[in-house]
């Protein structure tokens, strides 16, 4: 008899938590695709096993298009929710998340799938520019903005300009990548003036928003990849990038104990990303200065980040499990 009810109450549950499915849980396809490509990197030089990578990159390919099925009904069952988010000082960004996701998996099929490779890399290029053109015209435009508002996720719509050239070199006309390459650049040192501003002078982040500092490690380690692929060779500015993400990679470690006594949050999948974009520009660092040293520095973040991101799934999972994800803030 009470079976109707209880069937009522529970697509009303559903119907709740879908309209709080949020536009950053596109952080977890970033997070375990950068894993895919880290191993699938010291599979090239480090003769790790390729089939790692490739679980990895089908994992990845398969959870992106759960979300995005997932995210495309809350589009048309709560298209006020979305709004909102687009309207958000600090979610509009996550919104970059979906490009970037695309070229990264992109990035990941370009060696042994090029063709579906090329489609992932044009769409994912197309959506990034039209995304950044938004944010950077809501930030234009403003009304809403706060200093406070500032911090360390509004890097990423520019990590996804540098991504472009990544695999854009081997499909696409290379000024079509210096293009790309050239906006995040450039805006990544605005930005980072801004934030770090922000860091400096105003309040701590809040507790949620703590992860997003390792956000700061994904443009210059993005940045020494792609500039790497662009030029072909290790010159003094692809040094720059690079040592630039190890002093920042260094900073974090020295406040590690505070990054761990921060409760998870989705937000905590920002410590993914950035880690694996370090792992693979040592592991590019290792076949420009051969030795010893980047050689074990690549296998010290590739354990490290593999480790990260195995905790981040459990304690996803827990979450869910728990239902403390797709709940308002």
């Amino acid at each position: 008899m009470n079976a109707a009810p209880a069937t009522a109450a529970n697509q009303e549950v559903a119907s709740h938590r879908l309209e709080h499915f949020p536009i950053a849980i596109f952080s977890v396809v970033m997070g375990v695709t950068g894993l895919a490509l880290a191993w699938l990197k010291a599979h090239t030089v480090l003769g790790m096993p390729f089939v790692v990578g490739e679980g990895l990159r089908g994992a990845a390919s398969v959870l992106f298009v759960l979300l995005l099925a997932i995210y495309s009904l809350k589009a048309l069952r709560h298209r006020q929710a979305v709004v909102w988010e687009m309207r958000h000082p600090v979610r509009i960004n996550f919104f970059a998340t979906l490009s970037i996701s695309l070229l990264l998996l992109a990035t990941a099929y370009v060696e042994t799938h090029p063709e579906a490779a090329l489609w992932l890399w044009g769409i994912g290029a197309a959506l990034q520019l039209m995304l950044t053109l938004a944010i950077f015209s809501s930030w234009l435009h403003h009304t809403h903005y706060e200093i406070h508002h500032a911090n360390p996720a509004w890097f990423i719509p520019v990590v996804g300009n540098i991504l472009v050239p990544i695999a854009g070199v081997r499909l696409a006309s290379p000024e079509l990548s210096w293009f790309f390459f050239s906006i995040g650049l450039v805006f990544w040192i605005v930005l980072l003036t801004i934030v770090l501003y922000r860091l400096f002078f105003h309040e701590p982040l809040p507790a949620r928003l703590t992860p997003t500092l390792f956000i700061l490690l994904a443009p210059p380690s993005v940045g020494f990849i792609a500039y790497v692929q662009l030029i072909g060779s290790l010159d003094a500015f692809a040094r720059i990038l690079y040592y630039t993400a190890l002093f920042l990679a260094l900073l974090l470690a020295s406040n590690a104990a505070r990054f761990l006594r921060t409760p998870f949050f989705i937000s905590a999948w920002a410590y993914s990303f950035p880690l694996a974009a370090l792992t693979i520009a040592t592991l590019v660092m290792s076949t420009r200065q051969p030795g010893p040293i980047f050689t074990l520095l690549g296998l010290g973040f590739l354990a490290l980040v593999s480790l990260v991101v195995a905790m981040l799934t459990v304690k996803t999972l827990i979450a869910i499990f728990r239902r403390q994800i797709c709940v308002p803030e």
